[in-house]
């Protein structure tokens, strides 16, 4: 109990949600308002209420942050930039940045995952990309390539290059990124966000351990999805 009390303090809300949470409570409250005035029966007001409180706590539950730091060493450590579920664990020809094989790892976030995304390494952009695309199931193997998605090349301290993929769904709409090129970033620091169901790839140098297996769980910023050779 002690534990999840303590989780629960560190949950923040994202402030890519204020703004649509402020204006969705707003619309409910005067929803319920005009229910509540239209009939005169109360149950269709009470029915109503219920409906919209429990939509608005889905809302709430989508746009929470929570407050996370890595506590071990970072060195040549990777780490999981999303909250979801491993799906993809494969050596791939990645066509757009490096144009040879790269080991893949890509997390299927759910529309009940946290959407915030972490720095998976220490290091500096090199690259920041937007592509608008289309918006097919985040779990599809072309959704990668073919979405609306943003890619991220960061230069680790080793000179090792990890590129990260954040991509669109059927859902998703809106995939925000605010790294810049040229800065240096630290594990710790958010990435970005992408709005309901979506994915994260990470394309790792070959030779990489690979830290997880596939179907595995993932905790952006927690779990060590693979360690870069020295």
């Amino acid at each position: 109990m002690g534990k999840r009390l303590r989780k629960l303090r560190n949950i923040r809300l994202h402030r890519e949600g204020i703004r649509i949470l402020t204006a969705a409570a707003l619309a409910l409250a005067l929803s319920c308002t005009l229910v509540h005035y239209a009939f005169e029966s109360r149950v269709p007001f009470i029915v109503f209420t219920t409906l919209s409180a429990v939509l608005y706590a889905l809302i709430v539950n989508f746009y929470r942050c929570p407050i996370r730091k890595f506590e071990s060493d970072t060195t040549g450590i990777v780490i999981a930039p999303a909250d979801g579920k491993v799906v993809v664990i494969e050596e791939v020809e990645e066509n757009e940045y490096f144009h040879a094989p790269r080991m893949m790892v890509s997390i299927f976030m759910n529309p009940l995952n946290v959407h915030a995304n972490w720095i998976p390494v220490d290091g500096k952009v090199k690259l920041v990309h937007h592509y608008n695309g289309n918006h097919r199931a985040a779990w599809l193997p072309k959704a990668s390539i073919e979405n609306e998605r943003s890619t991220i090349v960061i230069e680790t301290p080793g000179g090792h290059e990890v590129l990260t993929r954040q991509v669109a769904g059927a859902m998703a709409r809106r995939v925000v990124t605010y790294l810049e090129e040229g800065k240096d970033y630290e594990i710790d620091d958010h990435m970005g966000f992408i709005k309901f169901g979506s994915r994260v790839d990470l394309y790792l140098p070959l030779g990489t351990e690979i830290c997880v297996t596939l179907g595995q769980k993932t905790t952006g910023n927690e779990t060590v999805i693979a360690k870069l050779k020295s």
